[in-house]
This record gives structure tokens, C-alpha cells and sequence, in this order.
């Protein structure tokens, strides 16, 4: 493998950030912009071995993450430690290496973004199906808390970065938001907690009257694990890799 260093990764014609800027700042859905670690960025994207012209690259580059909805999506850049959310960092959820491995990939699938329902956006390894996901090579799937399993996006990670600021979540959620979402998802403490649904949004009970489920809010470690448990036991599949939650740097 060819690697490339920091100066061939950030010093490309046309690099992605002017345009990112631009669609963030006309995002037609609410949106909070978290602080940025420079440092983190750059040893993010030499992890990745991705370059600046990229959405991926641009973003970790110059971006701390973006929370969506209030909060409800919640996706991952080179967040500043102890930024005033809490969310971690692309890197942190990822298990970086805390120093450059030329050796090391996300294998299982690159972790994009969690929502406040235990969902796992997560871009696809180089052979998701032997990790039993569906889906192409760097495409986008989803891990849906209310079918326990990985769905195909069937779009590269531009057309999925494109799709959240356009509206695009509000037709996908609505399914699984109750009338009160928006309030209960801004009163988390943290990016790092999440929203325990009971009866769980996969059970008959829940698609009958999503309302008049209960919520609580719990850390985000919690919530994947126990939809990982539901997985294995209800569906015989294991989700594999959902991303770590491990401290916030």
C-alpha cells in the first residue's frame, strides 16, 4: 500500500471544506456545529489515509461533528476534548490507534454517526459481506434498533452527508419518533447518552403505540450493548462492531 503523508492528504486541488461549509450553513434541518480539535484532525486523517477533497476527509480535517435534530443524530468529526456536548470523536469511537499504524484499517466498517435510539450509521469495510452486512464498498448502511439489523443506504458517504442536511432523516425517522422526541432528545445531559425505549421499538407493542412507550435516558455504551444482545438472541446475527464509547478525546 502507497501511504501518504499529511502534506499530500491536505495540500489537494479542490478541497472539499469550502463546499461542506457552504451545505452546513443551508442545511435545511437544525444543526449545532461542535468544536474542532486541529490537532486531532490531522492525525485523524492520516489514520484514514483519505484525502482534504473529500467530504470524509474535509470533515474530520476541519470539523469537531455536527448534532442534528437537537441532538437526536449525532455524527462524528475531530471533536475538541471536553467539547460542551460530550460527543466523542470519529477517532475515539473508532478505536484509533492513539499513534499513526500504517497497518491499522477499520476493517469492520467506518462509524459515521449514532442517534439518540441506539442507531449506528457506519460506512462499509472492503467486504461487508463477510461481515454479513449488506451493501456495496464504501457505501453507507444503517443499523436500525427496530429491526435489530444493518440496512443498505445504497450511497456513497457525499450522497449520505448531502441526504442528512437536506431533510432527509425527517422521512426516515418518522417511524420511530414519538410526539415528544424533540424535547426528550434536547434534555439529554450529554451527546454520549441515549434514549432506552420500553417496550423496545422493535416489539409488537411498540409498533402498535410508540407513544405510549417509556424512555429513559442511559449511556450510549448501554443502549448498543443491549441492542447487540437483542440481535444475537432474537435474530440469530450478530451486529458485530457498533462503535466505542470509551471517554470523549
Amino acid at each position: 500500500m502507497n501511504l501518504r503523508g499529511l502534506d499530500e492528504l491536505t495540500g489537494v486541488p479542490e478541497p472539499a471544506w469550502p463546499e461542506l461549509v457552504s451545505k452546513v450553513s443551508s442545511a435545511t434541518v437544525p444543526l449545532e456545529i461542535v468544536p474542532v480539535d486541529p490537532a486531532l484532525g490531522r492525525a485523524t486523517l492520516l489514520q484514514l489515509q483519505v484525502t482534504a477533497r473529500s467530504y470524509l476527509g474535509a470533515f474530520a480535517l476541519h470539523c469537531g461533528g455536527l448534532l442534528l435534530d437537537d441532538g437526536w443524530l449525532r455524527v462524528f468529526g475531530s471533536a475538541t476534548p471536553r467539547n460542551p456536548h460530550g460527543l466523542p470523536s470519529l477517532a475515539r469511537v473508532n478505536g484509533f490507534p492513539d499513534a499513526f499504524d500504517p497497518d491499522w484499517r477499520p476493517e469492520a466498517g467506518l462509524v459515521l454517526a449514532w442517534d439518540v435510539i441506539g442507531g449506528v450509521f457506519a460506512l462499509n469495510g472492503p467486504d461487508p459481506a463477510a461481515l454479513g452486512r449488506p451493501g456495496r464498498p464504501g457505501e453507507v448502511v444503517y443499523f436500525a434498533p427496530d429491526t435489530l439489523g444493518w440496512v443498505a443506504l445504497d450511497v456513497p458517504h457525499s450522497a449520505w452527508f448531502d441526504w442528512l442536511l437536506t431533510g432527509g432523516p425527517a422521512a426516515f425517522y418518522r417511524p420511530v419518533r414519538w410526539p415528544d422526541w424533540r424535547a426528550e432528545t434536547r434534555a439529554l445531559a450529554t451527546a454520549a447518552e441515549g434514549l432506552s425505549v420500553i417496550p423496545p421499538l422493535w416489539s409488537r407493542e411498540a409498533r402498535a403505540d410508540l407513544p405510549g412507550t417509556s424512555r429513559r435516558p442511559v449511556p450510549m455504551v448501554e443502549l448498543l450493548e443491549l441492542h447487540q444482545d437483542y440481535a444475537r438472541q432474537l435474530t440469530g446475527a450478530d451486529p458485530g462492531f457498533l462503535g466505542e464509547t470509551a471517554g470523549s478525546a
